[in-house]
């Protein structure tokens, strides 16, 4: 895999003067976020119709695409910029209960100088919070250029009104986040309410204003990589800049094969519309061969293009970590204890 040059990131970080998002009554509505599918998002018959007309997934052929691809090998110099590619793809993440200030201001830290030692190593491109640490998410990572990615409506779960998912956007951004990472409904998808979660990813495009919204299909629900498809291709009509494999909460999280499949969504989708949509696998990338893994398969299914923050992100906290210790061992010659890295 050639390492081809990586653009700047492009900034879409919001103003801190933001205006309040849009309320329920002035959404977008729903047949203007599908420019050129509009028969096909108009009611939920037509979309069930056009979502279950798309080809079938060959479960073996994915899975025989992965075992390839897994073999590949990199070594020396194209190991090195992997290794800096990836610490540039992660959402540095903290989601639990027990998160503080205090650790999202030392996570913020290490988003910002990830080897404190080597002033040549990248910053990560984001990092992700529950919304109400948003706040000490933007003032720690103030004039870095790093994202700040917020999850959202009823994170993990889904399970909330309309309204209080759309409230829960809204404080985010507000609060200064420029990323949302929402979930969508996965009962009604597989109950077969398609155009509920369509229409609600409108509602919720239209209330993050100027952030990118990251849609999470939480694939360890979905049961099949037909669904998987369906729901990036949903994800996709309906506006979300970004489709994205899981929570981190559910098991299992993010695969290969799953990713496959959705690349390959967001490749056809892009040849098919023109627009280049993000893919951001999460839960479960913990080593650095498991990154580089991931990279051979953006490069080999939607093309080097994708190897960018803009189009590609790994939803990780430990990973970064070991892509610390192998980099430092290319460097040094030698493997660095635990210590060398901070304790997440």
């Amino acid at each position: 895999m050639r390492a081809p040059p990586r653009p700047p990131p492009r900034p879409w970080r919001l103003d801190s003067s933001i205006v309040a998002a849009p309320t329920l009554d002035t959404a977008l509505p729903a047949e203007t976020a599908a420019p050129g599918y509009l028969d096909a998002t108009r009611d939920n018959a037509a979309l069930r119709a056009f979502l279950h007309g798309l080809p079938g997934v060959d479960q073996v052929g994915v899975e025989a695409r992965v075992a390839t691809l897994s073999t590949r090998s990199i070594k020396t110099t194209a190991k090195a910029w992997a290794i800096d590619m990836a610490i540039g793809l992660i959402d540095l993440t903290t989601l639990e209960g027990a998160d503080t200030p205090g650790r999202v201001a030392s996570l913020c830290a290490k988003a910002r100088r990830p080897d404190p030692s080597d002033p040549s190593c990248p910053s990560t491109a984001a990092v992700c919070v529950y919304g109400d640490l948003v706040p000490y998410a933007v003032e720690a990572l103030s004039g870095s250029g790093i994202h700040i990615a917020a999850v959202a409506t009823a994170f993990p779960s889904g399970r909330a009104s309309r309204e209080v998912k759309i409230a829960d956007v809204q404080d985010a951004v507000r609060a200064g986040a420029d990323e949302i990472d929402m979930v969508i409904d996965r009962g009604a998808f597989l109950s077969g309410r398609y155009y509920d979660v369509f229409d609600e990813i409108v509602a919720v495009k239209q209330a993050c204003g100027g952030a990118h919204l990251k849609v999470i299909l939480e694939t360890g629900e979905l049961a099949t990589y037909d669904n998987v498809r369906r729901a990036s291709w949903l994800a996709m009509l309906a506006g979300g800049d970004f489709i994205k494999t899981s929570t981190g909460k559910v098991s299992p999280a993010a695969t290969l094969p799953v990713t496959l499949v959705m690349l390959e969504a967001v490749r056809d989708f892009a040849e098919a519309t023109g627009r280049r949509i993000g893919m951001k696998p999460a839960g479960g990338i913990r080593t650095t061969k498991d990154a580089v893994k991931y990279l051979v398969m953006i490069n080999e299914t939607t093309g080097p293009d994708w190897l960018t923050p803009d189009l590609f992100r790994f939803g990780a906290s430990g990973l970064l970590n070991d892509l610390l210790l192998q980099r430092h061992k290319l460097t040094t010659g030698h493997y660095s204890g635990p210590d060398y890295v901070t304790v997440d």
